[in-house]
């Protein structure tokens, strides 16, 4: 309690603007730095923020205890001091504007650090196609995340209880995450292996039930080109379970011989044909192949955050070329914890190392029994 007093009087880190919002609340809770972020679209014709983002702050607020939230009367800037991680078992209504997944990954940072196991039941939106969906998250991400020790003792668990396609959503995701005890562990993913085989599940809900078959087969007379150790699971939801909205969309995830994943997907957009999205998600595979790395784009901020939050030795990972998001995300680690990364181009390939020293990172909030 002292040290995070302590953390409160530290002088607030300022930014101007909508964007990376996310990283901003989630960077403040774990540094204990209070953010103050102005100008939010202020020369918008609706200015303020927006109701994920305030949906976010919501949900960051039943997470943890003490956090103060102000937002000014135009909603142009928003001042947030963090509280302490508590976890538990809540609820949490998702504004249909973004996916289930856009506040599920934001959340990845903070849910392990409780004072409690934390256990989330999630409605909304379940795909959409501009955020992760909660298929990557729980057949990509959470892999991902046992190289820290997360999960290795009680497990994470992803569990889709109703798909919810856009604009009406619909669904339901259940998330539990068990809590660390002390601190995780450092990485070294540097081995990228060869690829062994191709998972995926191709969705569909509302729909006819051939849709998932005709996603499949497009995509594999793409993908057998390159190996046959392809299984494409049709999952078709009907019933109680499809949400209030017809959608469709194929997530395909590439494993290697040393364990790693890449990963690609597309959620349907009004016009798009299966069979065109089956070969425009193949294709977005075989790109993701190309660039290479032990992590994939859109995972890759969040193996930098838990990079800088392992324990005071050096941590390295190999990857593929850095997305903008994920240089942003760079910048606020370093504004954040003082954490600089280096990065050296891989000779002979398209990758990149980046090596850190984490700042040992300790759960303060568990329970001491």
């Amino acid at each position: 309690l002292f040290l995070h007093k302590q953390h409160q009087r530290m002088a607030p880190v300022k930014f101007k603007g909508a964007t990376h919002f996310r990283q901003r609340i989630v960077c403040s809770v774990l540094s204990g730095k209070t953010v103050v972020i102005d100008e939010i679209r202020s020369n918008d014709t609706n200015p303020g923020v927006r109701d994920f983002e305030a949906s976010f702050l919501r949900l960051v607020d039943k997470i943890t205890n003490g956090s103060k939230i102000l937002i000014s009367t135009t909603g142009t800037k928003v001042s947030f001091t963090p509280g302490l991680i508590v976890g538990g078992k809540i609820t949490h209504d998702c504004s249909l504007s973004r996916s289930i997944g856009w506040f599920l990954e934001g959340i990845l940072g903070l849910a392990p650090f409780g004072k409690e196991a934390l256990e989330i039941e999630f409605t909304g939106v379940t795909n959409d196609d501009q955020d992760i969906s909660v298929d990557l998250i729980r057949t990509v991400t959470i892999p991902l995340l046992k190289n820290f020790g997360i999960g290795e003792e009680d497990k994470v668990e992803i569990k889709v209880l109703k798909r919810g396609a856009p604009p009406l959503g619909g669904g339901a995701v259940r998330f539990k995450c068990p809590m660390v005890r002390g601190q995780i562990k450092s990485i070294q993913l540097l081995d990228e292996g060869k690829i062994r085989r191709i998972r995926g599940i191709a969705y569909s809900t509302k729909m006819s039930p051939q849709t998932g078959g005709r996603m499949v087969e497009t995509a594999r007379s793409i993908l057998n080109k390159y190996t046959q150790d392809i299984f494409i699971y049709t999952d078709h939801y009907k019933g109680k379970e499809t949400g209030l909205s017809p959608g469709f969309g194929l997530s395909l995830v590439a494993e290697t011989t040393t364990g790693t994943t890449l990963s690609a997907e597309i959620t349907a957009t009004p016009g798009v044909l299966p069979e065109d999205l089956g070969i425009d998600t193949a294709k977005l595979l075989l790109t993701e192949i190309a660039n290479g790395g032990c992590v994939d784009t859109i995972n890759q901020s969040t193996a930098l955050l838990f990079m800088v939050l392992c324990p005071d030795t050096i941590s390295k990972v190999r990857m593929g070329k850095l997305s903008p998001y994920t240089v942003k995300y760079l910048r606020h680690l370093r504004e954040f914890f003082a954490v600089t990364f280096r990065v050296e181009a891989d000779e002979d390939k398209p990758t990149i190392t980046l090596t850190c020293k984490g700042i040992g990172f300790k759960n303060i909030a568990k329970r001491v029994y």
